[in-house]
């Protein structure tokens, strides 16, 4: 009896374990770890590294991509990509519906904030002058109590060398090693 009631007790642990490891994943890795382990795994799957910028690039999503990875207390908990080239105006919107459609269609995320541009969003206007931040938030399934601790969001911005073109940038964060005020 002790040792059913032991293996009872030791897989309602490991369950839990699992449970609490549900995180974030980019290309399959999870967003967790150290920054070192995730580089490497990136390399893994066909990035350069450059350790003198210490930044990754390769392809993603069929775009040229630059990809940085951030840290907090030595753990991974956030991925950014970054498209290396720029659209104007008028490609921005698509690319950015694009994305858009590509996570809502997609089984894996479930929508939390996403709003097409439409014709009628004048770019230039808001990001440019109105400085309005365009952005479009999803969870990472699957769908249990820590969904909000697994986002993916992306974004766009004007290019600081270019202000007639634009720059998306997808964000993969594991929000259970964010900084959250311990270190105040």
């Amino acid at each position: 009896m002790k040792k059913i009631l032991s293996l009872a007790f030791l897989l309602m642990l490991s369950l839990s374990v699992f449970a609490q490891r549900q995180v974030t994943k980019f290309l399959g890795i999870p967003v967790d770890g150290s920054r070192t382990a995730m580089i490497e795994k990136l390399k893994a799957k066909g990035f350069r590294y450059y350790s003198d910028i210490d930044i990754l690039e390769g392809k993603f999503n069929g775009m040229n991509v630059l990809i940085y990875v951030h840290t907090n207390n030595n753990k991974v908990w956030r991925i950014i990509v970054l498209y290396k080239d720029g659209f104007n105006k008028e490609q921005i919107k698509t690319q950015y519906n694009r994305l858009i459609n590509q996570f809502a269609n997609n089984p894996r995320y479930k929508v939390l904030d996403a709003e097409e541009l439409t014709d009628e969003d004048d770019i230039y206007q808001e990001v440019s002058i109105n400085k309005k931040q365009y952005y479009a938030e999803f969870y990472q399934l699957p769908d249990d109590e820590n969904i909000e601790n697994r986002s993916v969001w992306f974004t766009f911005n004007e290019n600081p060398n270019n202000p007639e073109e634009y720059c998306i940038a997808i964000y993969y964060e594991n929000n259970y090693n964010e900084a959250n005020g311990d270190d105040l």
